[in-house]
């Protein structure tokens, strides 16, 4: 039998994020983060696009990008360790959402409610899109949001940094895979692991990601969560383009700049659920490459250069994340999974709001109530509006 204040089930972004907040607060509570894998060969985390961005329609979301994209920036500084910077190669490269006539109308609204919270992004015509991005097809838009603050990152090099900081700072990091919760009198008492290991515990975060659910059903939950298979494509081409940003539309095309090429995808909503890291060699020929050469002909004489399958950990409700407490159940079991392509973008966000609720008792900077679990329980869903 061992002891910890806080046990946290899973130690990619989210789960090291939580970790480096609680032990950054002073007097900080004992944490201990269970992850099976420390190559992490399988997580979401490292074959994430990398990309952050602030446009959302959900000002819980906006918030959570207006703090976690500053936080990038600084990361290499404030993340050091023994003098070593963090290094996660951000870049403020911007996003660019493009739609037709049938997304013009959300994406104005979006924009006024971005802009109101203090997102700067300029609104495009076609003529304006073109005169940025001359490589583009645009007859058949109607208008782009351009934010230029936004960018992408090496997210492997942003799960070492927060993991490398949270030992420094206290953190135990245990190689070993809960295989059962004991839940009692309304609330989460003690974590078992694969080892025969009992760890007792006055709060467990879930922030398994796409295993998110094989947690849950140890204390009798069900959530609205599955493993969603997607594929990040890296590519190059023979055109020598303009500097792009990271273009998104509403088919889910969504590309940035890597390296001497791109890389990037269309992610399937209709992909059938479950831990499947197969390969699909024909996706980026068949999906991929078509919606490329259609936006910009100079992806005309294109190629695949690797491909990596993996994991969302989809919240097939509103494609939004579950933050909170298992209100009505297990008071002490917390929530953070189910973002749904999300995750790493707010990361930072979530890593101190998830703190807060431990050592606070509430959330202190952003209310993030309503992407708590009362939600689902009603199933009441809260969307974003417009491209995903």
């Amino acid at each position: 039998m061992q002891r910890s204040d806080v046990v946290i089930v899973g130690g990619g972004a989210i789960g090291a994020s939580v970790a480096y907040f609680l032990r950054n607060r002073p007097n900080p509570p004992s944490v201990a983060v269970i992850e099976p894998d420390p190559t992490y060969a399988k997580a979401s985390t490292p074959r994430a696009s990398g990309g952050v961005r602030r446009l959302f329609s959900g000002p819980e979301n906006i918030a959570l990008s207006n703090f976690s994209i500053p936080f990038f920036e600084r990361f290499a500084e404030d993340m050091a360790v023994d003098g070593e910077r963090a290094e996660i190669g951000y870049r403020r490269g911007g996003y660019l959402f493009i739609v037709g006539e049938n997304g013009a109308g959300v994406l104005e609204s979006n924009a006024g409610i971005q802009i109101k919270l203090g997102v700067r992004l300029d609104v495009l015509t076609p003529p304006e899109i073109k005169d940025r991005f001359p490589s583009m097809r645009v007859d058949d838009l109607a208008l782009a949001a351009h934010s230029v603050e936004d960018g992408w990152l090496d997210p492997n090099g942003v799960l070492q940094g927060f993991r490398r900081k949270a030992r420094k700072l206290g953190a135990s990091f245990i190689t070993d895979r809960v295989v059962g919760l004991q839940c009692d009198g309304g609330l989460v008492r003690s974590v078992e692991l694969e080892s025969g290991t009992r760890i007792t515990a006055d709060w467990v975060v879930n922030a398994a990601g796409a295993w998110a659910g094989e947690v849950w059903k140890m204390v009798d939950m069900a959530a609205p969560i599955a493993p969603m298979r997607r594929f990040e494509h890296y590519f190059e081409s023979e055109h020598d383009f303009e500097p792009l940003p990271y273009v998104k539309d509403l088919n889910r095309l969504a590309f940035r700049p890597e390296g001497k090429g791109f890389t990037g995808g269309v992610p399937d909503g209709n992909e059938p659920r479950g831990f499947n890291f197969e390969t699909d060699h024909d996706y980026f020929e068949r999906v991929v490459w078509p919606a490329l050469a259609h936006r910009f002909p100079g992806f005309e004489r294109t190629r695949e250069k690797n491909v990596m399958p993996g994991l969302y950990d989809q919240n097939e409700l509103d494609g939004n994340g579950i933050i909170g407490s298992w209100t009505g159940h297990c008071e002490n079991f917390i929530l953070a999974a189910g973002f749904s392509g999300h995750g790493l973008m707010h990361a930072p966000g979530v890593g101190r709001a998830v703190a807060e609720l431990i050592v606070d008792g509430a959330y202190q900077t952003i209310d993030l109530t309503r992407l708590g679990w009362a939600r689902i329980a009603n199933n009441e869903p809260y969307r974003e509006r417009g491209i995903l």
